[in-house]
């Protein structure tokens, strides 16, 4: 009797979506009535008028603004055209929170932009692997190197939280009043505010990846 083929993949067509294993919220989905709804209210509120007034000013029912408003409705184009006139907005602006992009920043390897950071002067090296370009949080991934020639430095201090993934070498790294040994493959995860840096360079060149996530002002 032959053996039935091994499956080396999941039928995603037929499978219930794959969970990443993260706390995250899902990403909201937002049907097109219910940008143009939130555009509507955010626009309206933003020129301080009341569902009545920008109703009578666009020659609809408050009933129906209200239903546009909570996208619960498909207004017609010209109601729309009504609405971005009397909001003296034009008429692409509502459709724009259905249209945004979403971010993504790719870097090939070896193409990290090398920059100067306040470590530059004791020997780190900065490479900045990509960047956040919108939303509300600012996300710096960083490749940092330290050669045979770099020097200890604790003093980094700034807003957010930092991640480090130890890639290669061996460092005694300080946050607060402690420090941790981390060679390759061990991390550390800590609140950036307080003073942080290499304490001891135990074996260089040492490489690893530093991302720097804090409030975008």
């Amino acid at each position: 009797m032959s053996e039935k083929p091994r499956k080396n993949s999941v039928d995603l067509a037929d499978s219930e979506p794959l969970a990443t294993g993260s706390n995250a919220p899902g990403a909201a989905e937002h049907t097109l009535e219910q940008a143009i709804g939130h555009q509507v209210r955010h626009h309206r509120k933003h020129a301080g008028l009341t569902v009545a007034e920008l109703a009578a000013a666009s020659q609809i029912s408050p009933g129906m603004l209200s239903k546009i408003e909570n996208g619960q409705i498909s207004p017609s184009l010209g109601t729309l055209q009504m609405l971005a006139s009397a909001l003296n907005l034009p008429l692409t602006v509502l459709f724009a929170s259905f249209e945004q992009r979403r971010d993504c920043s790719y870097v090939k390897a070896g193409e990290g932009v090398v920059i100067r950071r306040r470590g530059t002067k004791v020997g780190h090296q900065y490479q900045l692997l990509g960047h956040s370009l919108d939303g509300p949080v600012v996300i710096e991934p960083y490749l940092i190197t330290l050669s045979d020639d770099a020097v200890a430095y604790t003093g980094f201090q700034h807003e957010g939280v930092e991640f480090i993934f130890m890639l290669t070498g061996e460092v005694e790294y300080a946050h607060a009043d402690r420090s941790y040994n981390l060679r390759a493959g061990d991390a550390i995860l800590f609140d950036s505010a307080a003073p942080h840096g290499p304490a001891r360079l135990v074996q260089t060149p040492m490489t690893y990846l530093s991302i720097i996530i804090y409030p975008r002002p």
